[in-house]
């Protein structure tokens, strides 16, 4: 039975990453510190006989014992809400925890894919973004300790692959959504639809016209395995292609929840990017992937999703105290 490290099994990708692997008969092994997981999502996890859980910090020495064939990192907050308010440990887990993950991966001899982002383009001027495309990248800005922790991620992964022959792999993925997503992570799809559920305005920054691409999840964890299990070394889009306005997306989310709230405007965050669609043609042409669950049917499935959640989880504000882990 072959052996995975999935870190940051505990959130949204990392979860369904894990039951994945688990359904299709691996050994799974998650990895979580909790900053932003659920245990929720673990204990769900824990119903199969092939998962184990160990609670660590990826920022710090890891050890592992016995063999180990692939490792997906997947451990960062990946929403402003989170990333402004732990901006250290975001350019830590980006930059000390990749390095640890690379260096367990030489010594396993294990194939590595790291999870990158569509942020390393920054607020694009090349539309839509294309793999070669080096970004718009503000190094200073409130977004950079997350755009530049995910470019130094990709840096460090090909050095590993260049040098020492590491067999590494490289997703920038685009907008995703579906079931497990936190209501308060601060994105826009699950901003809208908890707006909605507990009766407050649906709140725009800026004018709406910026636009933004969802994916649904089970398609990019089709992506995800294709490309893990391929002979591509370099990055890779994964998201779905098909563009649209937030004002028009926020006209969907009422009329998905049959809903009749006001639509209010608040000012754009610095270097929030305006334009957002990945092209895929590399993925299409080197791993025969592309989307196909529709968003009508994506955000039906996310919509009963959160549905399910009790009144606790609808109203509450913060994921939790984030000061144990600003610490250093």
């Amino acid at each position: 039975m072959k052996k995975v490290l999935i870190t940051g099994a505990a959130g949204f990708l990392g979860s369904h990453l894990s039951e994945r692997f688990l359904k299709d008969g691996f050994s799974v092994v998650g990895m979580d510190n909790y900053i932003t997981g659920s245990l929720k999502n673990i204990e769900l996890l824990s119903s199969y006989q092939n998962f184990e859980f160990i609670e660590h910090d990826v920022t710090k020495h890891i050890e592992f014992k016995g063999d180990l064939d692939y490792i997906l990192h997947f451990a960062s907050p990946a929403s402003p809400i989170d990333y402004l308010k732990i901006p250290i440990q975001t350019l830590k887990v980006g930059s000390l925890g990749t390095h640890n993950l690379l260096g367990l991966a030489k010594a396993k001899g294990a194939v590595i894919l790291v999870a990158s982002t569509s942020e390393v383009y920054g607020d694009p001027l090349v539309h839509p973004q294309v793999e070669s495309y080096f970004g718009n990248v503000n190094p200073i800005g409130p977004r950079g300790v997350y755009d530049e922790a995910k470019r130094f991620q990709e840096a460090i992964t090909m050095a590993y692959h260049r040098f020492h022959k590491l067999d590494t792999k490289i997703v920038r993925i685009f907008n995703t959504y579906g079931p497990r997503m936190r209501l308060n992570d601060g994105r826009v799809l699950p901003a809208f639809i908890g707006q909605a559920l507990r009766g407050e305005d649906l709140t725009i920054f800026g004018d709406g016209e910026q636009t933004r691409s969802f994916c649904y999840v089970d398609d990019l964890i089709d992506g995800i395995v294709k490309l893990l299990f391929g002979n591509y070394n370099e990055p890779v889009n994964l998201g779905n292609p098909d563009e649209i306005t937030i004002n028009e997306f926020a006209q969907e989310i009422l009329a998905l929840t049959n809903t009749n709230q006001k639509i209010v405007y608040k000012p754009l965050p610095e270097n929030d990017p305006l334009k957002r669609r990945p092209n895929i043609d590399l993925a299409l042409d080197i791993l025969g992937w592309k989307p196909s669950v529709s968003r009508k049917i994506g955000l039906q499935r996310t919509y009963d999703y959160f549905c399910s959640l009790n009144r606790e989880e609808l109203f509450k504000k913060d994921h939790q105290n984030f000061e144990k882990f600003n610490k250093f």
